[in-house]
């Protein structure tokens, strides 16, 4: 509920944005964190309390100006209370774990009440922050803190709220990448930037597919920056990454194998799956069972040589969907390579594989309306010498 009434209500939605610690409890609105000095002219942090106004479940115009404060009587610079806030202090429970110390009164003028609760809530940190911050000018109530779901959400998919898309105003496009299962075949370069990308995003369940084992050579080709101790650990490719991604959100699913026959059936659930191989033959057994089961997918690759001294190359992005599959075996090397590509080699080359992942996902946002895909391409290539894109197979 308190998470639900704050994104829904834009006074306490402003608040939240702008870095206040923001708590509903027992219908008290509570602002946390908030700096003001003692009578030994001493910074501390106390919270902020006000009754809180509704209309079903969003805010209403506050229907009183006074406010309620947990910790000692605030004061100016030189240690005097701040008299013209002052009311009655008495220590006493407005609700179970909604304590108080203080009750204050700030009327606004010229009205008899505040608009909404970003101007009552603002008013009232201003005034007892004022005489803190001009002892310590570091000191502030927007602490920006780190926000957890809601015990009963059982749609959460992170282990703290993405503020991101609502800072940005995007919780609904947001919303259309929620799927139910998603999976990345190979947790090279590539694919490990693939997955600290979509990692990001509301897919419900993250299947990571990898026999390998994660070496130093792949520590700098991937995102994150392991330690030693965890690489002579040698963990497996699929476990190291759903271990590191598993401390932002829930849903990561390690398959510590290479997709076969025996696990092939795994990938008929996917609602999309990015292919990541650097072998041609696996890759070809994968394809025509994707295309069997009917799911969309995208393959990434790259080409990358040497010439006078420095690294050229192409970085590709191939997508097949039900839609359309007429182009993908010309499009895409199904050989297992002749040892003379450079990358093939280990080339620490972690730029092309961000970029070559980028270009992976953002086709996939794109078939799932969160971008918009007016040329509708099913396959890009990117020239590194040039710095040119070229976008061809379009749906018609």
């Amino acid at each position: 509920m308190s998470r639900q009434l704050i994104s829904r209500s834009v006074d306490l939605q402003r608040l939240r944005e702008e870095g206040y610690d923001l708590e509903i409890r027992a219908g008290f609105l509570l602002v946390k964190d908030v700096p003001y000095v003692n009578s030994k002219r001493e910074v501390k942090q106390g919270t902020l309390v006000s009754t809180l106004t509704l209309a079903d479940d969003v805010t209403a115009k506050p229907d009183n100006h006074v406010a309620y404060f947990e910790g000692e009587h605030p004061c100016r610079q030189d240690g005097k209370e701040i008299e013209q806030i002052k009311n009655e202090s008495v220590r006493k429970a407005l609700a179970e774990g909604v304590w108080i110390d203080h009750t204050f009164s700030a009327k606004p003028k010229p009205a008899e009440n505040y608009e909404d609760y970003y101007a009552k809530m603002t008013t009232y940190v201003a005034i007892l922050s004022g005489p803190a911050q001009a002892i310590d000018s570091t000191v502030t109530a927007r602490i920006f803190p780190v926000i957890e779901p809601e015990r009963d959400d059982e749609d959460a998919v992170f282990k703290y709220i993405d503020t991101a898309s609502s800072r940005a105003g995007i919780d609904l496009v947001a919303k259309k990448l929620a799927l139910k299962r998603v999976a990345i075949v190979g947790l090279g370069g590539t694919g490990s930037y693939v997955l600290d990308l979509i990692a990001k995003t509301l897919v419900k369940e993250i299947h990571l597919f990898d026999g390998d084992t994660f070496f130093q050579h792949n520590a700098f080709r991937s995102p994150g920056a392991p330690a030693g101790e965890e690489l002579r650990a040698k963990p497996n490719k699929a476990a190291y990454f759903r271990d590191m991604y598993s401390k932002m959100r829930l849903g990561i699913i390690a398959h510590e194998a290479y997709v076969g026959i025996d696990n092939i059936e795994v990938l008929r659930e996917m609602d999309f799956v990015f292919l990541c191989l650097d072998r041609g033959t696996a890759k070809r057994f994968v394809v025509g069972k994707l295309e069997e089961f009917g799911i969309s997918f995208v393959d990434v690759g790259m080409g990358v040589y040497a010439s006078e001294g420095s690294l050229g190359g192409v970085l590709r992005t191939t997508t097949s969907t039900p839609a359309k599959r007429d182009h993908f075996r010309t499009r895409v090397p199904f050989s297992d390579g002749d040892g003379e590509n450079e990358y093939a080699q280990n080339i620490q080359i972690a730029d092309l594989n961000a970029l070559n992942a980028a270009m992976a996902v953002i086709k996939w946002k794109k078939l799932f309306g969160f971008y918009l895909d007016f040329d509708h391409e099913h396959y890009s290539a990117y020239t590194i010498d040039g710095n040119a894109l070229a976008n061809e197979e379009r749906q018609e």
